[in-house]
């Protein structure tokens, strides 16, 4: 391998001159610590990076209240999305699901709700009876329910979580992590936007009653959009809250706070910091042409490459300036080369210190040119 190419990245100057004087003068004071809030666990976390920006005790499993929720609602999407229910569907409400305590949506036993309405009441009123109906008409029983709660847990790799039950009532082995729950919402937001703006309505009435959802953010701050709210006396105060402003768009997830403005107050704390403090910006479209591979013996001699993914950076505000970007290209390469092949590295570099690497991979293909042409690569090559 050699390094054909280092490019400093000078062109993302005149692309990025839309930042606005003040974002570029608080960029020149150094990033203070992340500022602590009185919580068991917390993070804040960009969304489209996964850089963590602030964290205490992530990797903690805390009981989750009704922010267990947000997985319930997860499964029902992908169930909609692979069309095993659908949203004018109608739920047969059982005496179970009507019983259960706490939070409610005021469910009737026998009344035949649609999916639509369930998940409203799910996520905006934090029904736990709309939660058990949802999670007996998919799975057949909230028990069952828990384990394809189990299942997409582990595909999404929320490796610190554990599902007993649809609703976060208070049992044994059921836990998670703000960690798995910024994941979580992650997922939400990315796989289902069409779904994630329920979590921003800020009411709901059903058989005439009006409940208010109880993610107050959604009225203090009108770049908040999401996502869910969780109490019970033993776990505390919960809330999971994403925010985007000028394109970046944050997840907070705070446990354990001992008050619903506690909670509130602490996540603002956590998106202000890090919207003041850095910027993401995407660096290379997917599948962008970063530079171009010789293909000895190939037709075409030349392809080009790429990280086969979209780039995005999180960095302090007034860095990105001071990046470069580095590739190296295997200088051996004979046809024929396969779309999607790895044929190199990419490395972006921040002060000499590596903040992405990825593969470069074929963005088009290059076929055995013939015989000729590889004795006369072949022999070119040798001499180099």
């Amino acid at each position: 391998m050699k390094i054909i190419n280092v490019i400093k990245i000078t062109f993302l100057r005149s692309i990025f001159l839309m930042l606005s004087l003040v974002g570029y003068l608080s960029a020149q004071a150094p990033v203070p610590q992340p500022p602590q809030i009185n919580a068991s666990s917390y993070i804040l976390m960009d969304f489209n990076t996964g850089t963590v920006l602030a964290e205490r005790e992530i990797d903690s499993r805390v009981e989750p209240a009704s922010l267990t929720k947000l997985m319930t609602a997860y499964v029902i999407f992908k169930a909609i999305e692979e069309e095993q229910m659908g949203l004018n569907e109608l739920v047969m409400v059982s005496e179970r699901a009507w019983r259960t305590e706490g939070s409610r949506m005021f469910i009737e036993v026998g009344d035949q709700v649609r999916v639509d309405d369930l998940l409203r009441g799910m996520i905006i009123q934090s029904g736990n009876d709309a939660s058990v109906a949802l999670a007996e008409h998919l799975a057949g029983s909230e028990a069952a329910f828990a384990n394809v709660m189990m299942y997409h847990a582990d595909l999404l790799g929320m490796t610190g979580s554990s599902f007993m039950n649809a609703t976060g009532l208070p049992y044994p082995n059921h836990y998670m992590t703000a960690r798995d729950v910024a994941t979580l919402a992650q997922a939400i937001i990315s796989e289902f936007p069409n779904y994630y703006q329920l979590y921003s309505e800020r009411s709901f009435t059903y058989n005439d009653i009006q409940q208010g959802n109880r993610n107050t953010l959604l009225r203090r701050d009108p770049s908040v959009d999401g996502l869910k709210t969780g109490y019970t006396d033993s776990a505390g105060y919960c809330l999971a809250s994403s925010a985007i402003r000028d394109n970046m768009r944050l997840i907070a997830v705070v446990f354990g706070m001992n008050s619903a403005e506690a909670r509130a107050e602490g996540s603002q704390v956590l998106l202000n910091y890090g919207f003041r403090f850095f910027e993401t910006r995407r660096l290379i479209n997917i599948n962008e042409n970063v530079t171009e591979a010789r293909i000895l013996g190939g037709t075409p001699a030349y392809i080009p490459v790429g990280p086969g993914e979209e780039v995005f950076l999180t960095l302090p505000r007034g860095t990105f300036d001071d990046i470069s970007m580095q590739v190296d290209i295997n200088p051996d390469l004979w046809a024929p080369v396969d779309l999607g092949a790895q044929v190199g590295d990419i490395q972006i570099l921040l002060n000499d210190s590596i903040v992405y690497e990825n593969t470069l991979n074929a963005l088009n293909s290059s076929e055995d040119a013939g015989y000729w042409q590889m004795l006369k690569d072949y022999v070119e090559n040798w001499f180099q």
